[in-house]
């Protein structure tokens, strides 16, 4: 076979859009063939949003029509990336769909990792292969379920002469360490990337986000605020350790900005989010690969403050982005979930012990066949 052509998606915490990628995974290297952002339905956002913010109460009868919906929204936006890179459903040879994550809890008695959007539907809607549910079976073996892409980007990203650092910038922040001496691949989620600055800027300005961080830019950094979000315990946990929305989240940034007093203003707010998942990452960085050069991917690479001030805390490493090393980051986790349907496919396993804490490696994801 001269090509072996794989579809990635990708739907993150930010729930901004469906990534869809088409990959071309031709003797194990990764080559992008096409992708498309589908915006999620409006109704159907909503839908999403109010589960994961749900935490005490969830209606079974709008869970399950989340899960049905979105299945059809993942079809949906698979027809449009085909069509666009005029592909055929019998050109593919499985979908990598990572899911929407609704609950993330891998601290808990005993700890799951839910995601939804439901793989008959898009299988049966496309009548493509699909592999999905890829966190049960690291999370059964005792590890956090995540991050999941540290594995891809070992595989595509490895330099033998310079260590590397791949900084994920999504909803959560998560960082992947490739060491040019050795073979193991570590990583862990830093903490909130794009969640809370999304939040603040729908809730203030009633935009999806702030685009470029221009109006974080015209704010001043709340010292005090920013102290008290980073006092917070999880920056100091060792790993390895993920997060989600189901702790940096609304109610937890209400926390910090109600103690750090009324007279702040919101643009203020947002230029201390800012800061926070700047020196978050950065932190985090320093700890653990202090010479490594670094690449950003993930939506937050498109926030030039943001990029500005990791730029600065991490004088004089090198920063820039995965596009430099042949992938654009926008599509680098959606490319990673097509590389992972893949590995399922070969009975491979796609976890990594030392990033996630499961007690060996092990073969992710269910095969749904149309």
């Amino acid at each position: 076979m001269s090509h072996e052509i794989l579809i990635g998606l990708m739907s993150g915490t930010s729930l901004d859009a469906i990534d869809a990628v088409a990959v071309d995974l031709h003797n194990d290297s990764v080559r992008l063939i096409h992708a498309i952002e589908y915006k999620f339905p409006e109704k159907l956002r909503h839908q999403l949003a109010n589960l994961i913010t749900q935490h005490e109460a969830v209606n079974l009868d709008h869970l399950g029509a989340a899960h049905r919906a979105l299945g059809l929204a993942y079809a949906d936006a698979v027809k449009q990336l085909l069509a666009e890179a005029k592909l055929q459903p019998d050109d593919i040879t499985a979908i990598g769909c990572h899911g929407q994550t609704i609950r993330h809890q891998p601290d808990s008695n005993p700890a799951f990792s839910l995601q939804i959007g439901d793989a008959a539907t898009l299988a049966t809607a496309t009548g493509i292969t699909v592999v999905n549910d890829f966190r049960s079976a690291d999370v059964a073996l005792g590890g956090q379920g995540a991050p999941l892409v540290p594995a891809f980007h070992g595989h595509v990203f490895t330099s033998r002469k310079r260590d590397r650092v791949i900084v994920n910038l999504g909803g959560i922040a998560n960082i992947t360490v490739l060491k040019k001496d050795a073979d193991s691949t570590t990583g862990f989620d830093t903490g909130p990337g794009n969640t809370l600055l999304d939040y603040w800027a729908d809730k203030n300005l009633g935009k999806r986000y702030d685009a470029s961080g221009s109006w974080a830019r015209n704010g001043i950094i709340v010292e005090s605020l920013l102290d008290d979000m980073l006092a917070d315990h999880y920056f100091s946990l060792k790993p390895p350790k993920s997060t989600g929305r189901e702790y940096f989240n609304p109610a937890w940034l209400s926390r910090h900005v109600e103690a750090a007093g009324p007279e702040h203003k919101a643009v203020d707010v947002q230029a201390t989010l800012t800061a926070l998942t700047a020196r978050t990452v950065a932190d985090a960085i320093r700890n653990v690969a202090p010479d490594g050069d670094v690449y950003l991917c993930g939506g937050g690479a498109n926030n030039t403050l943001l990029t500005e001030q990791i730029t600065a805390a991490l004088k004089p490493q090198t920063v820039a982005t995965t596009a430099e090393l042949g992938i654009a980051p926008d599509w680098v986790e959606a490319c990673a979930f097509a590389w992972l349907a893949r590995a399922r496919l070969r009975h491979t396993p796609g976890n990594l012990p030392a990033v996630t804490g499961a007690s060996r490696p092990v073969i992710l994801g269910a095969i749904t066949a149309p």
